[in-house]
């Protein structure tokens, strides 16, 4: 009996350090997964990436989608100042539409920079409704308005003025119905908690992926027409404004239709292929997003405003005066010319003579000779050379 219980006794020894360590194991893991490098004590592991300083991802694109948030929103606030004291000194401005159009472009692109947060955040119940609601409502908000933009390039008449605006305003409401609805569906009716795949993830995004496509055809055809089609009239700045903001609205759109493909590519099997399904999902989506917020502030938000800026001091100088160009018929009350009132040498007599009675209202081109003036009696022929030889006949002369 008393082997047996000195067996037991010295066995339970023999595992006290093992358990101990074990213990001691567990407790140091424990406080190494809580205290992440650059992050302080205690916060929520789903924050990490804000600051862990072992997964740079996170703070390269925490900075760069900050840095564009504050100049879209800084872009935003000018353009709203600018247009204010424009209209406050011209009474009258018909760049409404244009301001409201570009105004609208720059608050989706800094919501494009806002949602990087959501992302880089990891998934939970708060962050997967901003993720599948804002991600296509936003996009499809800037797309929009570069597609009525490009409208309004192209001058169809319901983009021109405030048109702009409502085109782009109704084609975004179209994908604001769309989220509202899959979020309800979803969540109110299926009871289901907020998870997605990959693919139904993209299968949301298919009216942004449409307008995507109808502005970058678009945008195309109006690079095209505005580098082939030639004006002989005398605004050749206008043109080359024209042909530049053609070519900047094309540039954005390829850049951004690249980023799509290249995102949708990875999201949907590329990280599955090598192995990075669930780990790289949140990054790609927030580079993409990154991405796509500096291509459309760089290529169109910046630009438009600069545009906007210098059409309209343009506009301030003195147009060019074409009033000697055209008969002053046109502009003096009284005289109702009932034909050819642009040019004079196709006016009845009656006008004829009423207007050679007034210095003031005769045309450096009108001729002073009536038919009514001449006389049947006299002989207008015009006068040929005489011959002194008799013996030769005229003709032969």
């Amino acid at each position: 009996m008393a082997p047996r219980f000195m067996f037991h006794l010295l066995f339970a020894v023999a595992q006290m350090p093992l358990t101990c360590l074990s213990q001691s194991n567990s407790t140091s893991k424990k406080n190494t997964t809580t205290k992440i490098r650059g992050c302080g004590a205690g916060l929520d592991p789903a924050y990490k990436y804000l600051c862990d300083r072992r997964a740079a991802w996170g703070i390269v694109l925490e900075t760069l989608a900050t840095s564009g948030f504050l100049l879209s929103i800084g872009l935003l606030i000018g353009l709203i100042l600018w247009s204010l004291c424009v209209c406050a000194k011209k009474q009258t401005s018909n760049i409404g539409g244009s301001v409201a159009c570009t105004s609208m472009f720059l608050l989706s692109t800094a919501g494009i920079f806002g949602l990087t947060f959501a992302f880089i955040i990891q998934l939970t119940p708060q962050t997967c409704p901003t993720r599948l609601f804002l991600f296509g409502v936003l996009f499809s908000f800037a797309f929009s308005c570069l597609l009525a933009h490009c409208l309004a390039q192209m001058g169809f008449a319901a983009a021109r003025g405030w048109g702009e605006t409502g085109v782009a305003l109704g084609l975004f409401t179209v994908q604001i119905i769309i989220a509202t609805q899959w979020l309800i569906v979803v969540l109110v009716r299926d009871g289901k908690p907020c998870e997605y795949s990959q693919q139904e993830f993209v299968m949301l995004l298919i009216y942004v992926l449409c307008l995507l496509a109808i502005g970058l055809l678009m945008s195309l055809n109006l690079m095209c027409r505005s580098c082939i089609t030639y004006s002989y009239s005398y605004s050749g700045p206008s043109n080359q404004h024209g042909n530049l903001q053609a070519m900047l609205l094309a540039f954005t759109l390829i850049l951004s239709a690249s980023i799509w493909v290249v995102w949708i590519a990875m999201f949907t099997r590329g990280n599955a292929e090598i192995g990075k399904r669930p780990l790289w999902d949140d990054p790609v989506m927030s580079i993409a997003l990154v991405a796509n917020g500096w291509v459309f502030l760089m290529g169109h938000g910046l630009s438009q405003v600069a545009f906007l800026c210098r059409g309209e001091a343009r506009g301030k100088d003195v147009p060019l005066s074409f009033a000697g160009w055209t008969s002053p018929s046109a502009d003096t009350p009284g005289l109702n010319s009932p034909q050819g009132q642009e040019n004079g040498s196709f006016e009845n007599e009656g006008n004829r003579r009423g207007r050679r009675t007034d210095a003031a209202l005769r045309s450096p081109y009108e001729s002073e000779f009536s038919m009514t003036g001449i006389d049947p009696d006299r002989d207008y022929a015009i006068p040929r050379p005489e011959t002194t030889n008799c013996e030769e006949s005229y003709d032969d002369y």
